[in-house]
C-alpha cells in the first residue's frame, strides 16, 4: 500500500510540474490589470482559452479552471475585469462591482475584456488564430459580449451568466460559435431573457447551442454556492464541463 501511494504521489508531483502558473500584470490604458496564466510546458503553439471571473472577482476558483484547462493543453489565461487589488469582499460589493459592467458601462465591460484577449495573444506558445472565452455567472455575461462586440475569436461558452443584453443587434458582429450552459431552474435568467436570446442568435444566424440541466439554479459550477437561489449541482457541473471540452475540440481544433 505505501508503494502505491508513493506512486501516486510521484505522478501527482509530475503532473503539477508539466503545468506553469503565474500571475501576470497587464492594462486596460492606465488601468492595472492582476490575471493568472496557466500552461502546459514544452513548445507550442496550443490554442487559448480566455477565462472571465465570477461577480466576486478573479480568485481560487477561475485558477482553477485555468490549470484544469491547461491539463487538456489550452493556454488559459484568467482575466481581471475590475482591476489590480479590487476584489469584492461580500455579495453587496460584488453586487457594485459587477454593475458597473453589466448594468451599467458595457463598452468598458468589452474594453477590459479585449484587453484581457490581446494580452493572451501574446503569451508564448499561444496560437492567436485558435481562441476561445469561458466564463461564470457575470463571467459567462462577459464573454456573450465579447462575442458581440466582434472579437476575433472561435467560440466562447457561457455558464450560468446573464443573456440580456442592451444591445441585441451587436449579435450581427458576432464571428464565432456560441455556447450556452444554462440551469434550467435558475431564477436569476427568467425564460423571457433565455427567449430573447434565442430569437437574437436565430436573427443573426449565429452558429449557436444551448444546454439546459435539469434541476440546477444558478452557480452550478461552484462548490461553493449554497443558496436555494445560487446552488452547487455536481451533475450539471461535470456535464457542462463535457459540452465545453466537445464544444471547444470544434471550435478549436
Amino acid at each position: 500500500m505505501s508503494f502505491v501511494l508513493a506512486a501516486l504521489c510521484l505522478l501527482a508531483a509530475v503532473a503539477s510540474a508539466e503545468i506553469e502558473t503565474k500571475t501576470i500584470e497587464y492594462k486596460d490604458g492606465d488601468v492595472v490589470l492582476e490575471g493568472y496564466v496557466a500552461r502546459p510546458e514544452g513548445q507550442g503553439p496550443r490554442p487559448g482559452v480566455l477565462i472571465v471571473h465570477q461577480w466576486k472577482g478573479l480568485g481560487d476558483f477561475e485558477k482553477g479552471k485555468a490549470r484544469a484547462l491547461a491539463e487538456l493543453g489550452y493556454v488559459a489565461f484568467a482575466v481581471d475585469i475590475y482591476g489590480k487589488g479590487v476584489r469584492p469582499k461580500d455579495a453587496n460589493e460584488a453586487r457594485e462591482q459587477a454593475g458597473k459592467y453589466r448594468g451599467g458601462d458595457r463598452k468598458l465591460f468589452r474594453q477590459r475584456l479585449l484587453a484581457g484577449l490581446e494580452r493572451l495573444k501574446k503569451f508564448e506558445g499561444v496560437d492567436a488564430k485558435r481562441i476561445g472565452a469561458i466564463g461564470f455567472c457575470f463571467g459567462g455575461t462577459g464573454v456573450l459580449e465579447l462575442a458581440r462586440s466582434g472579437a476575433d475569436i472561435r467560440g466562447v461558452v457561457s455558464f450560468h451568466g446573464g443573456l440580456g443584453t442592451p444591445n441585441p443587434e451587436d449579435a450581427k458582429n458576432i464571428r464565432c460559435k456560441v455556447c450556452v450552459c444554462h440551469g434550467a431552474d435558475d431564477p436569476h435568467v427568467p425564460d423571457d431573457e433565455v427567449l430573447a436570446f434565442m430569437q437574437e442568435m436565430r436573427d443573426a444566424k449565429v452558429d449557436w447551442q444551448f444546454h439546459a440541466y435539469g434541476g440546477a439554479v444558478h452557480s452550478f459550477t461552484d462548490p461553493s454556492a449554497n443558496r436555494p437561489s445560487a446552488k452547487y449541482h455536481e451533475a450539471a457541473d461535470k456535464r457542462s464541463w463535457k459540452t465545453m471540452r466537445a464544444f471547444f475540440e470544434e471550435a478549436l481544433g
